[in-house]
């Protein structure tokens, strides 16, 4: 799925990243909605989008560790300045939706965003 998907699906607001050539053409290839960073790091893997309502450094550094992509934050979250500044030097896009984490995931996954299977 493009990002750009994303943003439509979850009417988000792109916070870094906002050139639309950038969010045309990145692909997403699964999701992962989480606030304990030590989940991310155990299950996400590249070319992924993190939907989290954590509003730290830590998500991004821990974003860049796992090749994360992109980062949505919910419930209308809006990141620190030195959260965004870091994010735009790692690359890394980041988002903001009105909508809650359980919510979004679930609106991303009935238009075919999915995320790791266990097993």
């Amino acid at each position: 799925m493009l990002l750009s998907e994303v943003c439509s699906i979850l009417d988000a607001r792109v916070i870094t990243g906002e050139d639309s050539d950038v969010i045309s053409n990145i692909d997403i290839h699964m999701a992962c909605g989480c606030d304990l960073m030590s989940d991310v790091l155990a299950f996400v893997k590249d070319q992924a989008l993190l939907l989290t309502g954590l509003m730290n450094q830590q998500v991004i550094r821990t974003a860049e560790m796992m090749d994360i992509i992109a980062v949505c934050f919910v419930r209308g979250k809006l990141p620190a300045d030195d959260v965004v500044e870091l994010a735009k030097k790692r690359g890394i896009t980041l988002l903001a939706t009105e909508h809650p984490l359980f919510s979004a995931c679930g609106m991303l996954y009935d238009n075919g965003l999915r995320g790791r299977e266990h097993g």
